[in-house]
């Protein structure tokens, strides 16, 4: 009972229910390791009976690390006596004081709700209570919600390496984006396009392709440069510009090979030819011009670039996996971490070089969706986590449970569980940085950002823990304070003016949806999982985006399996505070499903939970049932022999919903049939690394799918409906 208890105090859930009804019961192994990674010790009794007592000694603080309020409101004090006195001082350096009596805080007799009339930010709290306590706190004020997105909107939904122009390096680009950006927004009326992750990845050779299993969330990755958007491009010469124009040919045969010859992008190859061109180009001297915006975003970044910058310059010589670095250079803060640091100042600068870069190409991308008239612009994203090995977890060890990584419990449709192989954040030291880690994630994802989409959005409130060398099915819920990680969110949204977009596919504990919605985060809707399954949760599986491997990811097999038994809602059914889409990246494209191609694609590769005959069975019987609920609603006037006119269909079905946003997937605007990620798969499947292509398998370049009259004809049917 004990270690029960201890669990509970420290957020530590020892059963969870996999199924209405059904209790499983957390292994005390389990318990005692995924307390151990929150710093507490529950090996033994005596050990639990200390833990017990340091917890009770720590309750005795007159404040809690962090402590929120919504704007208008007073912050959230339990426990202090009358007589305590509060100080608060906020971001910009007033001071504000007050007093607790009646256990509530009082101003002076002219400010009688002093703290309630707070400005929004992190401000340090002091407390002092009339028995010589004293007290400490970050007190973060926040709005009540996130922006809401300006009107309703449609727009793209895109992977971006596949989005291959005649400019392109080998893989889709920045440039590639604000060209999109600005022709969709202009030609089309577009408000948004949202994008995969562009995190910065763990280095190969080989790279993971997956943009969900990043070394950085804080950063970009440079590999998404346009090498001839950078100023000092134009000004290199003599043998540096036959070097470049060298790279550049090199280039052109990658992206040749990919568009015209079958092959895959290779983001390796690309990546060492941007490189090498990025070393010609940060050998130019900046002009002072540049030079001064340059030294401005070093100093706005500060010690976290200057992290990860270092982190990127000992990985050239010690490999991308930091825990197996010579031990003094595993620690970010020891002497000889400073000293080589000295010792590599050209290759952090470039490294720091290369963010700014990446950084600048970003806002141009945002600045040329604006301009086009787009309301929204670019939809960033945010993974669920980050690579064990990566920048984020060397630079930032204390905000990261060592020996955990996060996943799903086992479940009606998932047996084994899943994990993740991403280590969870530290609910205890996020609070006591005062959120610091998270605000400043947030903060530099939405530099250039129209909203955020955050992957499994549940993860705000609690994360499925898996104990390093234990599987999946043994591990432990851990509970996040949700109402601050909304209140973070919900400050930084408000500071750059940007909607929000959870994730919430999958099992969602009660009560997650309805405090979101509250706080003005929209949801996801995918149509072919809108059903009246008498549960309220979702039914397409529970995974980060990735899914790369057998062990993680969503996938369309619990939603088929329960199709039969729920009814499709119609239009007016969907909740407006969403974005609706037909289809994502770890589903089957529209015309796959039509024409069968993707239960033939897993038939082949071994993925089909049973007979290939029934699988395709259940799959008609699916798009019968889709079929019969269009021309139900008069939403296929072409009739259903023609894989156009469904896909049309189902769009006007997503535009008859209230959704405030509404996403085309690109793909699927010119017939692609290949799923860019294939859940259950890793080297079986080209995960990550397939270009946009056509019904035939023909990759199209962004200049023939801004021609294609199959896309035009659809978004003409997508804009007369939208207006």
């Amino acid at each position: 009972m004990g270690r029960a208890r201890l669990a509970r105090l420290h957020g530590v859930a020892t059963s969870y229910e996999p199924a209405p009804g059904r209790t499983v019961h957390v292994p005390e192994g389990t318990v005692v390791a995924v307390l151990a990674a929150l710093g507490v010790d529950a090996s033994t009794p005596e050990a639990v009976r200390a833990a017990l007592a340091a917890h009770e000694e720590t309750g005795r603080a007159l404040l809690p690390p962090t402590v929120t309020a919504r704007a208008g409101r007073p912050p959230r004090l339990h426990g202090l006596p009358d007589g305590t006195v509060l100080s608060v001082r906020t971001e910009d350096g007033a001071r504000v004081g007050a007093e607790v009596r009646d256990g509530t805080p009082h101003g002076g007799a002219r400010d009688p709700a002093a703290l309630a009339g707070l400005p929004l930010g992190v401000h340090d709290l002091r407390a002092a209570a009339p028995d010589g306590r004293t007290g400490r706190a970050h007190l973060i004020v926040a709005p009540g919600t996130v922006p809401a997105p300006p009107g309703r909107s449609h727009g793209f939904l895109v992977q971006l390496y596949s989005l291959l122009s005649r400019h392109s390096w080998g893989m889709g680009d920045l440039g590639d984006l604000a060209d999109l950006a600005a022709w969709s927004g202009r030609t089309l009326g577009t408000g948004f396009v949202q994008l995969n992750p562009l995190h910065a990845a763990v280095p190969g050779p080989p790279t993971d392709p997956s943009p969900y299993r990043p070394s950085s969330r804080r950063f970009p990755d440079p590999v998404h440069l346009r090498i001839e958007l950078i100023p000092e491009y134009a000004h290199l010469a003599g043998d540096a510009r036959a070097r470049a124009g060298e790279l550049a040919a090199r280039a052109r045969e990658l992206r040749d090979d990919v568009l015209d010859r079958g092959g895959l992008i290779d983001r390796d190859a690309v990546w060492d030819l941007k490189r090498r061109a990025l070393e010609l180009l940060c050998a130019v001297p900046l002009g002072p011009g540049r030079r001064a915006a340059y030294c401005d975003f070093l100093a706005e970044q500060g010690s976290a670039l200057d992290d990860h910058a270092t982190w990127c310059a000992l990985a050239e010589r010690h490999g991308p996996d930091w825990r197996g670095w010579p031990a003094g250079l595993r620690d970010p803060r020891s002497p000889e971490t400073a000293r080589v640091r000295h010792r590599l100042l050209d290759r952090i600068d470039f490294h720091s070089r290369l963010a700014w870069f990446t950084d600048q190409q970003l806002a141009a991308a945002q600045r040329a969706a604006r301009e086009a008239g787009m309301a929204v612009g670019l939809v960033h994203d945010l993974a669920v986590g980050v690579h064990p090995s990566g920048a984020d977890t060397w630079a930032q060890q204390g905000a990261f449970a060592a020996g955990m990584s996060v996943g799903a419990p086992p479940d009606a449709f998932n047996s084994r569980g899943q994990d993740w192989g991403l280590p969870p954040w530290r609910p205890d030291a996020l609070a006591a940085a005062g959120y610091a880690p998270y605000r400043d994630l947030l903060r530099g994802l939405l530099r250039h950002a129209g909203a955020l989409r955050i992957d499994h959005v549940m993860g705000l409130f609690r994360l499925w823990w898996v104990p390093e060398g234990r599987p999946p099915t043994e591990g432990a819920y851990v509970r996040y304070d949700g109402e601050a990680m909304l209140s973070v969110l919900a400050l930084e949204a408000h500071r750059a003016g940007a909607a929000v977009i959870g994730e919430d596919l999958g099992t969602v504990e009660p009560g997650v949806r309805e405090a979101l919605a509250e706080r003005g985060v929209l949801g996801t809707s995918v149509l072919w999982f809108e059903r009246d399954y008498g549960n309220g949760s979702g039914a397409d599986g529970d995974g980060p985006g990735d899914a790369g491997t057998a062990a993680d990811g969503d996938g369309p097999g619990p939603a088929a399996a329960v199709a039969e038994e729920a009814r499709i809602l119609a239009p007016a059914e969907w909740r407006a505070g969403c974005l609706a889409t037909v289809t994502t990246h770890d589903l089957p494209p529209t015309a796959a499903r039509f024409s069968g191609a993707d239960v033939a694609l897993r038939a082949r590769l071994g993925l089909l939970t049973g007979p290939a005959a029934q699988e395709r069975s259940r799959a008609a019987h699916e798009l019968r049932e889709w079929l019969g609920a269009l021309s139900h609603h008069g939403l296929l006037p072409e009739g259903a022999g023609d894989e156009e006119a469904v896909i049309k269909a189902v769009h006007r079905f997503l535009l008859r919903t209230p959704a405030r946003m509404v996403g085309i997937w690109l793909p699927d605007a010119i017939g692609d049939r290949r799923p860019q990620n294939l859940p259950g798969t890793w080297q079986e499947y080209p995960n990550w690394r397939l270009p946009i292509a056509g019904p035939d398998g023909r990759p199209h370049t962004l200049e023939e799918l801004t021609a294609s009259p199959r896309l035009h004809a659809l978004m003409r049917e997508v804009a007369a409906l939208a207006d």
